[in-house]
């Protein structure tokens, strides 16, 4: 009986194999499309890639995949205002800002806030994060208020302190957040 019964086991396994190999797993949900999207580019104009927007349940989701960056940590941010000529300085300040303060630590941090961002040495970053302070609509903190919103990729990292520049180095490329 011993030697019976691990044949048994593999019979009723391979017995029951056609019929798992027809099943095929459930399709998932298809994500919702992006909702708000930034064309990155530097100083130059030169295209660094997109910034995507989505709408989901608990929070926008922030998705991002750029190349040409300088490699390291970066400080990425969204402005106050929906343009980035000349220089990136027309980006204005962080979104948010009126009557709250910069940084990770503060009580009331500016709704553009968003976690630094890693490009490998081949300058190619992929990012996303969940962010909870912005909406997309054109409210106060809407990404499409009056006069539009930009994001701005930083030279150096964020060191998320409550100071005013968050210390993040230059503007290193922008991109105004539009509807697709």
């Amino acid at each position: 009986m011993p030697r019976t019964l691990p044949l048994l086991v593999a019979g009723l396994c391979l017995a029951s194999a056609p019929a798992m190999a027809q099943q095929s797993p459930p399709t998932p949900a298809p994500a919702p499309a992006p909702a708000a999207q930034a064309a990155i580019a530097d100083a130059q104009g030169k295209p660094l890639g997109t910034i995507t927007f989505t709408k989901f349940p608990h929070g926008i989701l922030v998705h991002g995949q750029l190349d040409g960056l300088p490699p390291g940590w970066h400080g990425i941010h969204i402005h106050e205002n929906g343009a980035c000529t000349p220089d990136f300085k027309a980006a204005g300040g962080h979104f948010g800002a009126q009557g709250s303060q910069h940084g990770l630590e503060a009580a009331h941090m500016h709704y553009g806030e968003l976690p630094n961002i890693w490009a490998n040495e081949a300058g190619k970053a992929g990012f996303e994060a969940i962010t909870h302070m912005v909406t997309l609509t054109d409210g106060a903190d809407g990404l499409f208020k009056p006069g539009g919103t930009a994001i701005i990729i930083h030279a150096q990292p964020d060191d998320y302190l409550s100071q005013p520049a968050g210390n993040s180095g230059d503007r290193f490329a922008c991109g105004v957040i539009r509807k697709p």
